[in-house]
């Protein structure tokens, strides 16, 4: 299997990553960062774009892929609406949408967010511009869509890219996971998930905690 991956030098793309390069059903992966992860493996390759709306001048690197994990985003923190679904609706639909018409029959999957509102219409402005972006992709023509709502995640082992909090977090897990066990999973969990859903597929479109709990087994 091969795949591609953004968001590596973020929190899950990170994690994503590790877990792909240790799986032996992958084969070789694509990150597509903004700048180089300076990271050497020989399943590894790496495609630099400055801007991801010129995803489409890069054709040729980017035929022959299984499945792209879209792991990308930015927080809501200190945004209004408008620059939010610019940041986030705005940057991975279209990047979605040059994907499907240069390589149809991939998987795409991307992460959201715990509590994502699909009616589109609730009072938590990122749970509403996260809705609507997962409901657009899911009308693209890929293979197949799905949309991962990972709650808390703890970090794959040898990540670097972990924030302080995380730290903390991952510190206190087996609290987390006697106090709130539906809104906790593993990276290898995701990771794990995400594979197994290009390889064998799952019934629902959208993954919530417990359904990437199951489909990582």
């Amino acid at each position: 299997m091969k795949v591609i991956i953004t968001g590596a030098t973020g929190l899950v793309g990170e994690g994503v990553l590790l877990v792909c390069l240790e799986n032996p059903e992958i084969t070789e992966v694509l990150i597509i960062n903004r700048k180089s992860l300076n990271r050497q493996h020989n399943k590894l390759k790496e495609l630099i774009v400055k801007d991801f709306s010129e995803i489409g001048n890069y054709v040729a690197e980017l035929n022959g892929y299984d499945a792209c994990f879209f792991c990308a985003g930015v927080s809501s923190v200190g945004e209004t609406e408008e620059s939010f679904t610019m940041k986030t609706y705005g940057f991975v639909v279209p990047f979605a949408e040059t994907l499907s018409r240069i390589t149809s029959g991939m998987t795409f999957i991307y992460v959201s967010g715990n509590r994502t509102d699909s009616t589109e219409q609730g009072k938590v402005m990122w749970a509403r511009v996260k809705g609507r972006t997962e409901n657009a992709l899911l009308k693209l023509p890929f293979k197949t869509v799905y949309n991962f709502r990972p709650g808390l995640m703890r970090p794959v082992k040898g990540q670097k890219n972990v924030r302080f909090i995380y730290r903390i977090f991952d510190a206190l897990s087996p609290l987390w996971y006697l106090i709130f066990p539906q809104w906790i999973c593993r990276m290898e969990e995701v990771g794990q998930a995400m594979i197994n859903c290009v390889s064998k597929g799952y019934p629902l479109s959208v993954l919530e905690v417990k359904d990437i709990k199951i489909s990582a087994q």
